[in-house]
């Protein structure tokens, strides 16, 4: 198919061009190079290529679109301003004043057609991978007998990135990923215009990105805008014919090297690294007006008859896309009640009915929380269908892998281990932890619900995704093992510390440390409820006391975690200590209650698997639950800091401050006084003191 591109067109790229320039120079700061200089192939994409709906952004039927070049968000905002999203020339005017829509960085939820949160470079890279790959399993969850590309969940995810991105370890990661899983519905943009901060890359970037991209395996293509240094040509028939290619290419990803010069057409600035993260100034935008035969004068403006033409042309192809799709949806409907159902309840964000039943009931005795983790999946794979999910090659350590479920894989990946098929549900990240989080973050935001699990130490190599997920309202799953020095001989290398803290100061994440297998298994029921932002569970390596919570035992029904923290075993009178513990350190407290029972101290043990539920609870319950008139200890197997804010400045806290060492795990918690004799002494001295 030939591209139709016509006057209008050009003057349309160039109106977006002068917008990004007039926005930055209007607030003083921001990044209008690219969005100059790329603004043909954005313009490309949302007016000749894309199946999108300006009145319906979150259309099911949708390609996505993924700004990895986060900075250069007005790249976005200005094909969405010409496309008729919702954006108006006074959003532009806003950019990056408090209460716009057009924000610094593109934000998931906050501007209409922006699909997921971008800025930290390389990030977009791997939620376009992620989106890849959630489009290929909606379609096998939802319309599994359909062709490939045929079916109503098929949609192409298109991403523009940039030196940075290239540069960075997470776009490597995920585009070896995408390659190993023959993600034929990606398509990746690479503006290759040798500039970035520090002035011209080969400073620090020298490889041949485009055979980097063939070794692994990608479909590859050039598209040279500067005709060898020779001279400046925007080719977009040649890149229109080289995206048609791509989408052909039905049984790998593809990458498109777009070589560019930065700011050009700017008169006297183009090329240059200061127009990458800076406002260009008056005199040279006016020049840049007055080379595409605007007034020099006027900002913020664009002719009537250009909106005209790039609105009515949004909405003529939406209409037509529209109509081929909601025929084949309506079928689809018609013909598959079963997965129709399952997209409603998805959509409405319910769980099934028959999860809680599903959820093991663990009898008394030891497990690994780990242990429990996948027991708990497994049983509930066929209850939550829409679940997946996998490690960064940990599976059998994290106990990710749900039993007797295939591997999400092309079948020529199969090994004598793995069962692979297009409806799996185990991922193999590879060990790619960076990657694998921006991936989950990319389907979560989907028709899906996805985890993905490491050892809790390397939380810090994927350190960005959850954060991201948090400020998008993404509800990511994060699993995390191997959560203390109970990891044992392997040693302070691999043995947590700070991880934990750090990841509780982070907002709008759940941090979920339970004491049990039935802990474990309550969590995940909550987990499987949250929908608008991530969770983060954090599991044993080795085997903890699961506690009898039968009737007449003293502890409490496990109903109880949805609290955040509860009294798991209460004291003989009115509790003089109170002992406030996560994870494998409840075992420790209750071991502890047990001795300053016996010398007539009546004690509480309180559990505390999630303190950010904890501290949603009303005032009244957290003041019963720890009184400041007991003496408080507070235990967990790492560092102590944060403590204070849930027991008191005056309580005692038992942690470790220092890093670990390689030993046996029994050995470790006696070392460092996380026992029940410790917890003792420093609950009579407290006493003793008052």
């Amino acid at each position: 198919m030939a591209l139709e591109w016509n006057e209008l067109d050009a003057r349309a790229v160039d109106a977006a061009r002068v917008l990004a320039a007039d926005a930055v120079e209007k607030v003083g700061n921001g990044h209008p190079g690219t969005a100059i200089s790329v603004a043909p192939i954005a313009y490309l994409l949302y007016q000749k290529v894309m199946n999108v709906d300006p009145g319906d952004p979150q259309w099911l039927g949708r390609d996505k679109f993924v700004l990895s070049i986060g900075h250069s968000s007005l790249t976005q905002y200005t094909q969405l301003y010409l496309a008729g999203f919702g954006l108006e020339l006074e959003d532009l005017a806003q950019f990056r004043t408090w209460g716009s829509l057009t924000p610094g960085h593109p934000e998931l939820h906050h501007t209409k057609g922006v699909e997921c949160t971008t800025g930290p470079l390389g990030a977009g890279v791997s939620n376009a991978v992620g989106f890849a790959m959630a489009a290929r399993k909606e379609r096998q969850l939802y319309d599994p007998t359909a062709i490939p590309g045929e079916s109503v969940f098929d949609h192409f995810v298109y991403c523009i990135c940039g030196d940075g991105d290239i540069q960075e370890g997470i776009s490597s990661e995920a585009s070896s990923l995408a390659a190993t899983q023959e993600l034929g519905n990606l398509v990746l943009f690479y503006d290759d215009n040798r500039i970035s901060i520090e002035g011209d890359t080969q400073i620090a970037l020298t490889e041949d990105v485009c055979a980097r991209y063939e070794a692994y395996g990608w479909h590859v293509q050039s598209v040279d805008f500067t005709n060898g240094g020779t001279g400046y040509e925007e080719k977009v028939d040649e890149l229109y014919a080289a995206i048609e290619a791509a989408k052909a290419v039905t049984d790998r990803p593809s990458f498109i090297k777009v070589t560019t010069v930065i700011g050009w057409p700017l008169p006297t600035m183009a090329g240059s690294e200061k127009v990458h993260g800076a406002k260009i100034g008056a005199e040279e935008v006016a020049r840049l007006k007055e080379r595409l035969g605007l007034d020099p004068a006027k900002s913020f403006d664009v002719a009537p008859e250009i909106v005209k033409h790039t609105r009515s042309n949004a909405t003529a192809r939406a209409a037509i896309a529209r109509k081929t799709w909601d025929a084949k949806f309506a079928a689809w409907t018609a013909s598959n009640p079963e997965g129709k159902a399952l997209l409603d309840r998805v959509l409405a964000q319910g769980t099934p009915e028959a999860l809680a039943d599903a959820v093991p009931q663990f009898p008394a005795g030891k497990k690994s929380t780990r242990a429990a983790s996948g027991e708990v999946l497994s049983a509930i794979a066929d209850i939550v269908p829409e679940l997946w999910g996998g490690s960064a090659d940990l599976a059998g350590s994290n106990n990710t892998t749900m039993k007797g479920k295939p591997s999400f894989l092309p079948a020529n990946r199969e090994t004598k281990d793995w069962d692979a098929q297009a409806n799996g549900r185990v991922l193999h990240f590879g060990i790619r932890e960076h990657a694998m989080g921006g991936i989950l973050n990319a389907i979560n935001a989907g028709l899906t619900r996805c985890f993905g699990g490491t050892f809790l130490v390397f939380a810090d190599y994927m350190r960005t995704p959850p954060r991201l997920a948090a400020l998008s309202h993404i509800p990511s799953i994060f699993v995390w093992t191997h959560d203390s020095v109970g990891v044992g001989e392997d040693g302070p290398t691999h043995q947590p510390i700070e991880q934990i803290a750090s990841l509780r100061v982070m907002p709008n994440l759940d941090v979920i440390r339970p004491a049990d297998a039935n802990e474990t298994a309550e969590a995940w029921k909550i987990i499987l409820s949250i929908h608008d932002h991530p969770t983060a569970i954090i599991l044993t390596r080795q085997d903890v006391r699961t506690f009898d919570r039968s009737e007449g035992t003293g502890f409490a029904p496990v109903s109880e975690v949805a609290k955040g923290a509860y009294t798991l075993i209460e004291a003989s009178a009115a509790p003089k200590v109170v002992l406030v513990a996560t994870g494998s350190e409840v075992e420790v407290a209750v071991d502890a209650r047990e001795k300053l029972e016996a010398d007539g101290i009546p004690t509480r043990v309180v559990s505390a698997p999630c303190l950010e539920w904890y501290q949603a609870q009303p005032e009244e319950y957290k003041k019963a639950l720890i009184p400041a008139d007991a003496v408080r200890v507070s235990i967990e197997a790492g560092v102590t800091y944060g403590w204070a804010e849930i027991v008191g400045s005056d309580a005692r806290r038992i942690g470790i401050d220092h890093y670990g060492a390689s030993a046996s795990a029994a050995r470790l918690f006696e070392e460092y006084g996380i026992t029940s004799d410790h917890v003792v002494a420093e609950a009579i001295e407290a006493l003793q003191l008052r």
